[in-house]
């Protein structure tokens, strides 16, 4: 009996040995005529996607007008209740002395999207390289107005949100 059950466990030791060196992942070489780009290159839907990002966030940075008048009636409605609303006042009115300094810049950048050299009218690439440069421009001019807003709506952000944990909702 006791040999019997050396030999089971030997052999189930075996059979858990040959499971083990089994590979569990499969691997796939790279075809001749795989669609991947090679390393360095960007592809046209790349450029797709950052060029509608990019639109995106042109788009949203012409709304500030209508952003602030939203927070100034959230503080002129706060500042009725009592509410101590001068740290946001002052953020704010930082952000409107930025807004106008970066006002300039981003018109500029209206020329670079009524052009949009390399893409179609609904932001298909149709030249890959002036596709690139107008991306590399419009970048360079939304970093000119980040540099002229001068982190005033994260000061913004930051003075609503202590607001806000100061004064939660009842």
């Amino acid at each position: 009996m006791k040999n019997l059950f050396k030999k089971t466990m030997l052999l189930a030791l075996v059979a858990a040995l040959a499971v083990a060196s089994l590979p569990f992942v499969s691997v796939a070489a790279q075809g001749a005529n795989d669609p991947t780009p090679p390393t360095g290159q960007v592809t046209n839907e790349k450029l797709e996607r950052v060029w509608a990002r990019q639109l995106k966030v042109y788009e949203r940075m012409g709304k500030t007008d209508e952003f602030v008048a939203k927070v100034q009636r959230f503080l002129d409605r706060a500042a009725a209740n009592g509410k101590d609303v001068s740290a946001i006042q002052s953020a704010l009115d930082a952000f409107v002395d930025a807004t106008k300094d970066a006002k300039p810049i981003y018109e500029s950048a209206k020329g670079i999207i009524n052009s949009h050299q390399g893409f179609d009218a609904n932001g298909k690439v149709t030249d890959p390289a002036k596709a690139k440069e107008t991306i590399k421009a419009m970048r360079e001019k939304m970093q000119e107005i980040r540099t002229a807003m001068d982190g005033t709506g994260k000061a913004l952000h930051e003075a609503l949100k202590a607001f806000r944990e100061a004064n939660p909702r009842p």
